[in-house]
Parts: C-alpha cells; sequence; structure tokens
C-alpha cells in the first residue's frame, strides 16, 4: 500500500509486476483493491497500478463545502506524479468516463484505452446520478445491479468480498455527506459525443450484455471508428469483477493485436 499527494489530496495506490504500465481507474463508490483479479493476471507481463479516486477507498475526502475534484486533472496530476507518460488505461464506469474525457483531451498520448462499462449517452439523456445522501446506520454500502443475483447465490463470498473492500470509511463518509459535481467533469461530459472522434490511441470497448450502458457502448464504439468492441454474455455492469476471466482473456488478445508499448522506466 502507498500513498501519493496529488492536487492537495491524499491519494492511495497499489501496484505489481513489471513492463509496460497498465493503470486501473475504478468506478463510483469502487476501489483499487476491487482489481485484484486483473492485477493476479496482467502483473504477469505488465506494471499494474490502480488508485483510489477522491473520496473512495483510503484516499482522503474533500472539503464538504467545494466541488469533488475533477477526475480526468486527477488521472492527469497521478501520471505526470508517476512518470507515466504512454499508458495503457483501463476503467469501469465512472472510471471508464474518467478516461474518455482524458483521451478527447489527448488523442493520441495512450498506448490503449480500455474502457469498459461505460460509453457515449444519446442526446438529451441524463450522463450523471444523483447521489442522495446515505442513511447513518448502513455501512455496507448498497452496489444496486452492478453484480448479478446469481454471483450472490453461487460465489457468496466473491459477492460479499466487493462489499467489504469498497465500504471505507472514507466513501462512507462521502455518501454521507455528497459533494456537488466538478463543474469541468459536467461540460466535458456534456462535449464528450463531439470530442471523442478524434482521439486516434488503439481503443477497446468492453461491456457485460446485462448492462444497461450496452447503448452507450455501441455508441461510443460507432463515434470511434478504429475502436474494437467486446460484449460478454450473461454479464453485468461490474464485468470485470464477476466475469474476470473473460475480460482479462479479451483485454489482453486486445493488447497482444497492439505494438508493443513503452515499459516504464
Amino acid at each position: 500500500m502507498s500513498w501519493i499527494e496529488i492536487l492537495d489530496n491524499d491519494v492511495h495506490y497499489v501496484e505489481a509486476g513489471d513492463g509496460p504500465t497498465m493503470v486501473f481507474l475504478h468506478g463510483m463508490s469502487s476501489c483499487a483493491e476491487a482489481w485484484w483479479q486483473q492485477f493476479e493476471h496482467f502483473a504477469q507481463t505488465h506494471h499494474v497500478i490502480a488508485y483510489d479516486s477522491v473520496n473512495h477507498g483510503h484516499s482522503s475526502n474533500s472539503p464538504r463545502d467545494t466541488e469533488e475534484t475533477d477526475r480526468t486533472d486527477e488521472l492527469e496530476a497521478f501520471l505526470a506524479a508517476r512518470e507515466i507518460d504512454k499508458p495503457i488505461l483501463a476503467g469501469n464506469s465512472m472510471g471508464g468516463a474518467t478516461i474518455l474525457r482524458w483521451a478527447a483531451r489527448h488523442p493520441g498520448d495512450a498506448a490503449a484505452l480500455i474502457v469498459s462499462g461505460m460509453g457515449v449517452a444519446e442526446p438529451g439523456a441524463p450522463a450523471f446520478r444523483t447521489v442522495k445522501p446515505l442513511d447513518p446506520d448502513t455501512l455496507f454500502l448498497p452496489i444496486g445491479e452492478s453484480l448479478t443475483q446469481r454471483l450472490r447465490d453461487e460465489r457468496p463470498r466473491m459477492f460479499e468480498r466487493y462489499l467489504r473492500i469498497r465500504s471505507t470509511a472514507t466513501r462512507i463518509e462521502f455518501m454521507r455527506h455528497p459533494r456537488s459535481r466538478n463543474s469541468r467533469t459536467i461540460e466535458e461530459t456534456k462535449d464528450i459525443a463531439e470530442t471523442i472522434g478524434a482521439v486516434t490511441s488503439p481503443m477497446l470497448v468492453i461491456v457485460g450484455a446485462l448492462d444497461p450502458l450496452v447503448p452507450n457502448a455501441q455508441r461510443l464504439h460507432g463515434l470511434v471508428g478504429h475502436s474494437n468492441y467486446a460484449e460478454i454474455p450473461d454479464s453485468p455492469h461490474n464485468v470485470y469483477y464477476e466475469t474476470a476471466r473473460q475480460w482479462n482473456e479479451i483485454v489482453s488478445e486486445f493488447l497482444n493485436a497492439e505494438p508493443p508499448t513503452r515499459p516504464r522506466a
């Protein structure tokens, strides 16, 4: 476990392996440790690293009376602090949205982009979920349809593990006192359908077939003409977690088809 100071926040991260650098970005209310199955797989060939975004995991909370940090600014600051200049970026849900905004700012600067459980909303559709204050008695954060009832029935330990690793004091504090969303995040998200088509970095769009965001993922694939698209059957929003083996295999095949990336210094 390690921490780094970026944008006045104390950010927790985990890393393993050696080789081309692969940065994992978690979803809303999740955490870096949720990528443990990807760490086991990709650390054999890559330097894998994942951090807890502000107000998540073991990172610090932002002040209650200010906007949240823009997560794309946070990603830029993290990459700069770790001197990572040609990353493979992989993110699910909120993490995938952060990658899209980063890619719009840096159209050709990634070795590869893996956008999971995310896409581009149709015009006029809401781009963000409203965060309602959490009641004072809840300790394990609800997950909605992020995982299936099948996982809960057949692999209860995996289901419970996800609840435990994400329900940290940092995240519970935020959920009981939600901060306002960053204004730059809102503006860049509104423009993403117009800006994402300029991206030249290799991109894989991967989504679970049960995910309500399948139409958004398909729309993203259409906007980025050179992108690859994969849909994993019987898989939910958190496809990387529930069907990790299939997710890892698809991502590995995509990365192996791309030109070699620059190893970390």
